[in-house]
């Protein structure tokens, strides 16, 4: 397979072949370079991470899942540095074409998997999503994403990042196949008998975003009320002080485990990171135990309080990203500040666990823009179900 998007890990293809039989027969995959395959090297965006360790001895849950169902992998994808980006830029291998929006950046972690998707290289692609790397990389490539419950699907074989954030994702082209890829991954837990019966939207979302993706979505939001006859409105921010508040509640929680895990490995090795990850890291060794304990226990009382709003019937909509995908050339000024935008988006379903669904409904300067949906404590299933048929329905894309 040619790879003009600059999707794939450079190097020997790592492809292997399916069952042959099953819900994902004939269908073909890529994997983020953060899941294992036995006998070869997980090298998680970074050179030095690929030198400095050994061969995989069995291959990642996810991936042997899909291979399965029937499915076969066409290769491992570019992901950013240790998954700790959310640009999909790579200094060492290159940035993925975002083929939907030419000339700007794809979004990460999950990059090379949302590019090959978005460029008809493989039909589905696993990403992970720790802190948006899967509904970021969804909007900005106009796909359909989803990032599953914390700890719904195993992780065994998967780089840990953050551990009480990590969760599988993956992309795909379109409503129908977003839903079946999840059956494999799901096993005897699958379980679409639960239906939504209300809608919530979070207006601060949308008022953090950018005029023109709350313009673009508006309409899409409209039917989407229309379908269930009502929405609550309400303020995923409050108490607290508003979501960006939340946000680095997030990102204190998320930088001191990051730290925890990859900390001792970096002061071994001394790494050679790109100047954006790099900053990542030298903020996550700079939390303390103290400052992330200080942030568990709101959480705790965050992730109570939307669990109790959504309860097991209920939708909140909001937008998957609150701007269109970045110019390839922005700075990293500029990308510090999507990115306190984007985690203040993304922290919501992070810090309550939930699972999140992005729908490439709108565009916006020829650029997609994605509308996500959030459901509560194990609502993969009537996430994935509702999507599918909402865009199914007359009027939508």
């Amino acid at each position: 397979m040619n790879d003009p998007l600059g999707a794939f890990v450079p190097g020997p293809r790592v492809e292997l072949s399916g069952s042959g039989r099953g819900p994902l027969a004939g269908l073909s995959f890529a994997a983020k370079d953060i899941y294992d395959v036995a006998g070869h090297v997980t090298g998680c965006g970074n050179p030095d991470w690929l030198a400095t360790h050994s061969p995989a001895e069995a291959t990642a849950f996810a991936i042997q899942a899909w291979l399965s169902a029937g499915a076969g992998l066409a290769g491992k994808t570019v992901s950013d540095e240790l998954a700790y980006s959310l640009s999909g830029q790579n200094p060492h291998y290159g940035t993925p074409v975002n083929s939907a929006a030419p000339g700007r950046l794809p979004g990460g972690s999950s990059s090379g998997s949302a590019a090959a998707v978005a460029g008809g290289l493989v039909d589905i692609a696993l990403g992970s999503d720790t802190g948006g790397s899967v509904r970021t990389p969804a909007s900005y490539c106009g796909l359909f994403g989803i990032r599953t419950s914390h700890g719904r699907i195993p992780l065994e074989g998967a780089m840990p990042l953050s551990p009480s954030f990590d969760t599988v994702g993956w992309f795909a082209p379109d409503a129908e196949l977003l839903a079946r890829a999840a059956a494999p991954l799901f096993g005897a837990t699958w379980d679409a008998s639960r239906k939504p019966r209300r809608l919530v939207v979070i207006q601060d979302a949308f008022a953090l975003s950018e005029p023109g993706v709350a313009r673009a979505l508006a309409p899409h939001v409209e039917r989407m009320k229309a379908q269930f006859g009502a929405a609550e409105e309400v303020q995923a921010g409050d108490p607290g002080g508003g979501l960006e508040k939340w946000m680095w509640r997030f990102i204190t929680l998320q930088g001191r485990e990051i730290w925890k895990i990859h900390g001792p490995w970096i002061e071994e090795t001394h790494p050679k990171f790109g100047s954006e990850v790099a900053g990542h890291f030298a903020w996550a060794r700079s939390v303390s135990e103290e400052a992330a304990a200080e942030a568990a226990t709101p959480r705790e009382e965050f992730a109570a309080r939307i669990a109790d709003l959504l309860e097991d019937d209920a939708v909140a909509c909001l937008p998957s990203a609150p701007i269109v995908a970045p110019p390839a050339d922005a700075s990293i000024a500029e990308l510090g500040q999507h990115r306190s935008q984007l985690l203040s988006l993304n922290a919501i379903a992070g810090l309550a666990r939930l699972p999140q669904v992005s729908l490439p409904l709108a565009s916006l300067e020829g650029c997609p823009v994605g509308l996500s949906l959030i459901a509560g404590p194990g609502g993969d299933e009537m996430l994935l179900e509702f999507a599918r048929d909402f865009c199914a329905a007359p009027g939508n894309p």
